[in-house]
């Protein structure tokens, strides 16, 4: 598999890289950002592109040609920003992103990081789940080969991945034994970032019976034989 990586500094990507880079059927990542990975990466397979601007993203590298999927993981919280600003960065900088990706690809795969309440009917009364389910309904709506919509909830770190963002590392100091202990009592409700990253690759080798994912899907989905 050829793989676009989207999102790769941030806490749910640094777990799909780490996933990816585990998988012997990924034969080349391609790590798309605005800024180069930390130190410590050093597999033959990893391509990193840093591209100042996502959103003036074009694909003249023909390394994005015959790509088998994109797992888009960045984001943003909505926290303290307007809605055109949200939209920007969450709809507008992700369609532009797919559909450049799609002219290169045609027939690749999407899997798009979103969040558990998005809002499909795109006419809830919270900002950020109705940008969220714009964003899911356009891409769904481009002509992928298969498009999977993940929709984590509660998410615990593995295998050293943390979050860019201080106040969420310092939340984790706190949360992060009641999320160990919530994932013990219902494994299910609450998902590691290495499942999410097993689970996009399942989504590539096995397909998906349903494109909204829920946590409990991609707890299924990241448990499942890799074969």
């Amino acid at each position: 598999m050829r793989i676009v990586l989207i999102g790769a500094t941030g806490m749910v990507g640094q777990g799909v890289l780490r996933a990816c880079l585990a998988a012997s059927d990924v034969t080349e990542i391609l790590v798309l950002g605005r800024r180069p990975l930390p130190a410590g990466y050093d597999d033959p397979r990893l391509k990193v592109v840093t591209v100042p601007d996502l959103a003036a993203f074009t694909v003249d590298d023909p390394a994005f040609r015959h790509v088998d999927a994109c797992f888009f993981c960045a984001g943003v919280s909505s926290f303290g920003m307007a809605e055109a600003a949200y939209r920007a960065v969450t709809y507008d900088l992700t369609l532009a992103v797919a559909q450049t990706l799609l002219h290169a690809s045609p027939g690749m795969a999407m899997v798009y990081v979103s969040g558990a309440g998005a809002d499909s009917t795109e006419h809830g009364r919270s900002m950020w789940a109705r940008v969220r389910g714009q964003t899911e309904n356009a891409l769904r709506r481009l002509p992928f080969g298969r498009v999977a919509i993940f929709r984590p909830g509660a998410i615990l770190t593995e295998d050293g991945v943390e979050s860019r963002t201080a106040v969420y590392r310092r939340l984790y100091v706190v949360l992060g034994p009641l999320l160990r202990l919530a994932r013990w009592l219902s494994p299910t409700s609450v998902l590691t970032t290495r499942i999410i990253g097993d689970a996009m690759l399942n989504v590539v080798r096995h397909g998906v019976p349903h494109a909204i994912l829920t946590p409990a899907d991609i707890h299924r989905l990241g448990n499942a034989n890799t074969a």
